[in-house]
């Protein structure tokens, strides 16, 4: 049996690429390649990218920076923002990765790595600006400033950027978080430089928001056509991924396709829409390593069936397929990525 194949569209990833600056302008794009680029592959995208002219990489954690680190080679920023061990500390250092901090704590194990390997750590200092997800209160901050500045004396640190994370629960306190933010920047402009990278939003708010980008906007799941879930579809973004497998058997007019619950497709997706050559037909079940989709005429073995992607042959987008099962699109590739044959496009 052929196994299932997540395919990923190089072109369209360009395209939203491309659609995504078009919307953040002046802002810059720092794409997002968390979770193995949310399922895609992360040298496919970093790769894909790199092409596009993009400068700057988030790669989450440490391991995910130095491998994005191998394939840039010597161009571009990568910044992760994972509190790591001070052996990946040090490992990221060594191949010039910015780092996010949010404690004390992380920051004087930052600095006395920098000290031992007598080079400058890059950091980019984060207000806690309501989230609650790590973060400086505002009360740590001045000190917090005072530290990095001694460090910058002393050639150990370089603050290059500040940034926080949305709670996005409303639009009142997402302005409010602003306020925080900025007076986080004021405060330390009056010790130092500004630094380059001010960067508060991520892919939701820096699109419908723009009020509130910074220099810098982290976009992760837009670049790769992945939409909120319960939100709207994105003007000139479309879904780079798309999953299909084949129809193995027929069965009373019906055909059995060779993906089921074990390549990850949970049995809660039964009755949802697929794509077929004739267009969208429903599941009607879902068994272990198959499942039952709708017949449509001049069906044959070997035919291709859609169960996410772009919608051309009818099927629905991941985040449409999440949204039965409670969960986001994100998920449901990162969890399939495991499971399924993955190629890509050029």
């Amino acid at each position: 049996m052929r196994r299932p194949e997540l395919r990923v569209d190089t072109d369209r990833f360009r395209s939203n690429i491309r659609a995504v600056r078009d919307r953040i302008a002046p802002s810059e794009l720092m794409i997002v390649l968390k979770d193995d680029a949310y399922g895609h592959g992360l040298r496919w995208a970093v790769e894909a990218a790199q092409g596009m002219g993009v400068e700057w990489y988030g790669a989450y954690d440490v391991r995910s920076g130095v491998e994005t680190r191998r394939v840039l080679g010597g161009t571009g920023r990568i910044f992760a923002w994972a509190t790591s061990t001070d052996d990946e500390v040090d490992e990221a250092l060594r191949a010039s990765i910015d780092l996010g901090v949010g404690s004390a704590e992380y920051l004087a194990r930052i600095t006395a790595v920098a000290e031992r390997l007598r080079v400058r750590a890059r950091i980019h200092l984060k207000i806690d600006t309501g989230l609650h997800r790590n973060g400086l209160l505002p009360a740590e901050w001045d000190r917090t400033i005072g530290e990095v500045r001694a460090g910058e004396a002393a050639g150990h640190l370089q603050l290059v950027g500040i940034w926080s994370h949305l709670a996005e629960a409303s639009d009142g306190e997402d302005d409010e978080a602003q306020n925080l933010f900025l007076d986080a920047v004021r405060a330390a402009e009056q010790s130092g430089t500004t630094p380059e990278a001010l960067h508060l939003t991520a892919s939701a708010a820096s699109w419908w928001r723009p009020e509130l980008r910074g220099s810098v906007s982290r976009i992760g799941a837009f670049c790769y056509g992945v939409r909120s879930a319960d939100g709207p579809e994105l003007a000139g973004v479309t879904p780079v991924a798309e999953l299909s497998a084949t129809v193995v058997d027929i069965v009373d007019g019906n055909a059995v396709v060779g993906i089921g619950a074990f390549d990850g497709i949970p049995s809660t997706l039964t009755g949802a829409r697929v794509g077929t050559p004739a267009g969208a037909r429903g599941f009607l079940s879902i068994d272990a390593t198959t499942s039952m989709v709708e017949g449509w005429p001049g069906m044959r073995l070997g035919d291709p069936v859609w169960i996410f992607g772009a919608g051309e042959h009818g099927e629905p987008s991941a985040t449409t397929l999440a949204e039965r099962i409670d969960t986001v699109g994100e998920e449901i590739l990162t969890r399939l990525t495991a499971r399924v044959r993955r190629v890509s496009t050029p």
